[in-house]
């Protein structure tokens, strides 16, 4: 151990695990936690810490020593810098045992449950080039590497069409080629800032409030359809209807091709106007042959080949014989609840965000699908006596949370009208675990399934069923 710019310099560390939020975790010699932000487990090296808290330190590795037999090298040139895949140079294999090993700890060690077997985590068979939907940052003074700050060449390109640099809010990492969305995303993306570049048009300075040029959005479904939303801040429409034109002409591919100028602070467009320049205003995506109009602020879930893992996962739990009454809580645009009502007498869905509500309405109408009902508002406040007394008390509950996870008093519901099966989807089985240990006493889980919906990244779903205690 020693002293460097007032850090602790740890020598020879063994990387031992991978912990929460992608870090992973050595030790100091007094025995402290060491969560590191650029190792792979088995690596050995020598450690500065950045903070020192009372019960561990954060650092990163400075030297390497041993190089981990789990390693594999990251095939993306920004890999390190973007922020995103944290786990690229670690093979898949040991990806997902490290996320499985997530999951298991937390329902242990936060909800102290008792589990049953746990079935093999389900990896993805696409593990780049699997999301749907991307957004990127525009900015006029993009990030710098190291290498150019110290060059003496002088930097002319400061314009960047990228991500956000880790905890910088008005830093943009100028992106060459991304390996999270398939083609066209890339071309459409650089073609947009070469073209805008090269026309004169203005990209954002968030620090500063102008440039014309805020955020673009690319999505793309089973179906190879393609929308794309090009986000303004400043209203030129000369040079709008120039890139937009441009855009058309050079992608004719395009199913959907959308703008929204927003003056505000901040670059969410959910209480924003979206105009369609060209085609539709939305594309499909299917599934099983139900078919899910998707708009620009709908919510679907953005890896669609894993998403219908999930959701089998999901059908298969409920197990459902048809004369059930399901309610799907946090439906979202309804896809599980759409996905399961062939399965059911009957699903209702409740969802707090009404376009999410109007989405599934539509769209179970379009998929011919009348054994549905969607109900919009605030989950603790819709899902009461009144509404179990008006829709019926449930067979089987399906839940699908935010990370946050549910509600308390959401969970007291649930226990109070305590239906016989409980499909408990979720996103951060930390939360999950919490929520479970208020259940324990009523439910017996039965079954427990993670899913790796993001490859490359520490980010797991878990799906677990719970049964009423006879």
């Amino acid at each position: 151990m020693r002293k460097k710019n007032n850090n602790i310099v740890f020598e020879n560390v063994t990387v031992l695990d991978a912990g929460a939020k992608g870090k992973t975790v050595g030790k100091a010699p007094d025995g402290r936690v060491i969560f590191l932000t650029n190792t792979v487990p088995g690596d050995v090296v020598d450690v500065q810490t950045t903070k020192k808290r009372k019960a561990y330190f954060e650092g990163v590795a400075i030297k390497f020593h041993t190089l981990s037999d789990k390693r594999t090298t990251p095939v993306c040139q920004h890999f390190g810098v973007c922020g995103g895949c944290k786990w690229q140079d670690m093979g898949y294999e040991h990806q997902l045992f490290y996320k499985q090993k997530e999951v298991e700890n937390n329902l242990i060690r936060i909800g102290h449950l008792e589990l049953p077997e746990i079935t093999s985590i389900k990896g993805a068979e696409e593990r780049y080039f699997y999301r749907n939907k991307m957004e990127f940052s525009f900015s006029d003074s993009r990030w710098l590497t190291l290498d150019e700050i110290q060059s003496d060449t002088r930097i002319t390109d400061k314009n960047a069409l990228g991500f956000h640099i880790p905890g910088m809010w008005d830093k943009i990492l100028d992106i060459k080629k991304c390996h999270l969305q398939e083609d066209p995303s890339n071309a459409i993306r650089l073609e947009t800032k070469k073209f805008a570049t090269a026309n004169g048009i203005t990209f954002f300075n968030p620090r500063n409030q102008f440039g014309m040029l805020r955020t673009l959005m690319i999505r793309t479904s089973s179906t190879r359809e393609i929308m794309v939303l090009v986000q303004f801040f400043e209203n030129d429409e000369d040079k709008r209807l120039l890139l937009l034109e441009h855009l058309k002409t050079t992608f004719p591919e395009i199913t959907a091709l959308l703008y929204v100028i927003n003056p505000k602070q901040n670059d969410t467009i959910y209480d924003q106007e979206v105009h369609c320049f060209s085609g539709r205003d939305h594309i499909f995506e299917e599934m099983e042959g139900l078919k899910f109009k998707i708009n620009a602020k709908s919510f679907y879930q953005t890896n669609s080949e894993q998403a219908y893992e999930l959701y089998k996962i999901t059908r298969d739990f409920a197990d459902l014989k048809g004369d059930e009454l399901v309610y799907d809580l946090y439906t979202g645009t309804g896809t599980i609840a759409q996905f399961i009502a062939k399965s059911a007498k009957k699903v209702v869905g409740i969802e707090s965000v009404p376009e999410a509500i109007l989405d599934a309405k539509a769209n179970a109408k379009n998929n011919n699908i009348d054994n549905v009902a969607f109900y919009v508002g605030d989950m603790k406040n819709v899902f009461n006596e009144a509404f179990i007394q008006e829709n019926g008390a449930p067979d089987v509950v399906v839940t699908d949370p935010p990370r946050d996870g549910m509600h308390k008093d959401v969970v007291a519901q649930i226990l109070k009208i305590a239906p016989k099966k409980v499909v408990y989807v979720s996103c951060n089985s930390a939360t999950q675990a919490r929520d479970l240990a208020l259940m324990k006493e009523q439910y017996d889980i039965v079954k427990v399934q993670a899913i790796d919906m993001f490859p490359q990244t520490h980010h797991v779903e878990n799906v677990v069923l719970l049964n009423r205690k006879a």
